[in-house]
């Protein structure tokens, strides 16, 4: 007899809780994967949703030098962001794409970006060493993800980072933090009618999608096996899932 793996019990995330969201990545197009479609959806419902991009993608393009990669990778992330109606894209400049570090310089500045834009929401990607399904996850990734997790508590206690304050920026409490694609999940975003929304946003990351070779599936089959994957568990045509953290 073959053994049953047992499924994970998933919560619908309560949408009432939060009305701001700042998202808070690694490189441009990381959000395309999934996320933007519960962007689409909160944008729609009248939230604010903002940005945060560590590096601009500079080293994701292995036929085109990071000098010229990176603006082109940047503009194509401020596109893909307005066809999920996100208007404010930040990207930091003290972190080079591929060798983004844990450590306190990165808590700070995604700390001073949660007191400037004061979220309810903040969501990141997991730091997990592997995405579900087992694919080995990227170091900015996992620097960045566990750097979120570490910068909620450094944003809400004023003895941390204390120049923070004589910028200006006082303490902020974030409620919530949603951890996506983690390969433990807790909660789900049911997305149904925002497919499209996602596919249009990743489908403007043009040059770096097709410098990834013409057996690199298209948007549209990616993202219907990333969010229509977890169909059977969520009961909904599309979600976005992952680990909530309070």
């Amino acid at each position: 007899m073959t053994e049953q793996t047992e499924r994970p019990r998933l919560t619908t995330l309560d949408e009432a809780t939060f009305d701001t969201v700042l998202c808070v990545v690694a490189h441009p197009d990381d959000l395309e994967y999934g996320t933007a479609a519960a962007v689409d959806k909160w944008v729609r419902a009248g939230k604010t949703v903002t940005y945060l991009l560590v590096t601009r993608g500079e080293a994701g393009i292995g036929t085109m030098a990071p000098a010229e990669a990176g603006p082109l990778r940047e503009a194509e992330e401020r596109d893909g962001a307005a066809r999920v109606g996100v208007d404010v894209v930040e990207f930091l400049d003290d972190f080079a794409d591929g060798v983004v570090e844990y450590g306190l310089p990165l808590r700070r500045a995604i700390a001073r970006e949660m007191r400037i834009r004061r979220p309810d929401l903040v969501v990141t990607s997991t730091y997990a060493d592997r995405f579900p399904g087992g694919f080995v996850n990227q170091a900015d990734h996992r620097a960045v993800g566990l750097a979120v997790i570490d910068a909620k508590a450094d944003a809400g206690n004023r003895w941390i980072f204390p120049d923070l304050v004589d910028e200006g920026h006082e303490p902020w409490q974030v409620s919530q933090v949603f951890i996506g694609m983690d390969p433990e999940p807790t909660h789900f975003v049911d997305v149904s009618g925002h497919f499209d929304a996602a596919v249009a946003s990743l489908s403007a990351h043009d040059a770096y999608l097709s410098a990834l070779g013409a057996d690199y599936p298209k948007p549209a089959d990616l993202l219907e096996r990333i969010l229509g994957g977890p169909a059977e568990v969520t009961g909904t045509a599309h979600s976005l899932t992952g680990r909530l953290i309070g």
